[in-house]
Parts: structure tokens; C-alpha cells; sequence
């Protein structure tokens, strides 16, 4: 039997997270959205977690019908969390380094993603969230570093509420639409988070 979600005037990552719960006790569901960040953000919970998505946008919302062959995946226990040994995951929380001068900041951001991609270990992921999206999007100073970084497979995670929140949704250049679920799970299952 499917189940549908209804995720319309839901923030994030509350559609991620309904639409989750949904396939922990089926394989066939529909979520409806009301905004591509949110169609974006359960598609690829749902491709994750090996599912296939089909979306249709109609006048009352984008409907994403989702279904997985074959059985349904348990839910991970909390005592089976990633290793030591798991993920180096980087965390960046604002367009600069440092607090005190912005100037000297900027230089500094600048200066580290240009080294970043010479150093060992490199990130398995980098997550910018607040004003550290605002490297993600056009304008930014390191684009081509980030494009290098995830030329290496490094994953780049861009978090949509703050990307809306300062407007730059559309301007995004490098790296994926992400929401707190998956930079929540990202960050938990982290072997190491540094934070810049």
C-alpha cells in the first residue's frame, strides 16, 4: 500500500525526515513538496538509501513517488555509530577565518582552501553552513579550489536554509542543496569533524 506524505509548508529537514520514517515501514511513497530545495533535499535521502524517484510538478505541488525494490533496511543501531576510523568530515561555519579582522579573514579562507587540496589527510566531506555557504556560490574566492576538491571526490554539502536565508539559492556553483538531516548524519558519523 503506498503511503503519502504530505510535506507542503514544512521547513527543513522535516520533508526529509517524514519521508524517512515512511520508508522504514514501506517502499512505496509519495512525499509532496512545495519548493525545489525540498524536492532536491528527499530525493537524494531517498536515492541514498537506494530507492528511485519519479517527481511531477503540478499546480498544487511537486509530487515525488518513491520505491524500493526488494526488502525493507532495517534501522541502523545507535550503538553501531561510525568508528574511530570513520569519515574526516569539515566543517565551515562562516566565509572566513577568525572573528576579529575581516579583511585578514578572507585572506585567510582564501589561503587555506588553496592549501587544503595539497595537505594529507584530505576531507571525505566539507560542510558549509551560516555564512560559510556564501563560498559555495558565484563571487566566491575559492571556487576553483572546490572545484579541484571535488574533482579528488570530495564531497561538498551546502546548507539550503542558509543559502535561502541570504538569498544565494540560485547562485550556488560547487557542491550539493543539503539540508540538517544529512549534515546532522554527516557530522554524527564522522570519524573526525574539524571545524573552520
Amino acid at each position: 500500500m503506498k503511503v503519502t506524505i504530505d510535506a507542503r509548508g514544512l521547513g527543513c529537514p522535516q520533508p526529509v525526515i517524514l519521508s524517512r520514517s515512511a520508508l522504514l515501514e514501506g517502499n512505496d511513497i509519495v512525499t509532496i513538496v512545495d519548493n525545489e530545495s525540498a524536492r532536491h533535499n528527499v530525493s537524494r535521502m531517498a536515492e541514498k538509501e537506494g530507492c528511485s524517484v519519479v517527481s511531477e510538478v503540478r499546480e498544487d505541488g511537486i509530487f515525488l513517488a518513491i520505491h524500493r525494490e526488494g526488502s525493507i533496511q532495517p534501522e541502523p543501531e545507535a550503538a553501531a555509530a561510525a568508528p574511530a576510523g570513520g569519515p574526516l568530515v569539515l566543517a565551515v561555519q562562516q566565509d572566513r577565518m577568525g572573528h576579529d579582522d575581516e579583511e585578514l579573514g578572507s585572506i585567510l579562507i582564501r589561503g587555506f582552501f588553496h592549501t587544503l587540496g595539497e595537505v594529507k589527510p584530505l576531507p571525505d566531506t566539507i560542510i558549509f553552513y551560516n555564512s560559510g555557504v556564501k563560498l559555495t556560490v558565484e563571487g566566491s574566492p575559492v571556487l576553483e579550489d572546490l572545484h579541484m576538491l571535488v574533482e579528488k571526490g570530495i564531497e561538498i554539502l551546502a546548507c539550503g536554509t542558509c543559502l535561502g536565508h541570504f538569498e544565494l539559492t540560485d547562485r550556488l556553483v560547487v557542491g550539493e542543496i543539503s539540508n540538517m538531516y544529512s549534515i546532522a548524519e554527516a557530522l554524527l558519523g564522522a570519524g573526525k569533524v574539524v571545524n573552520v
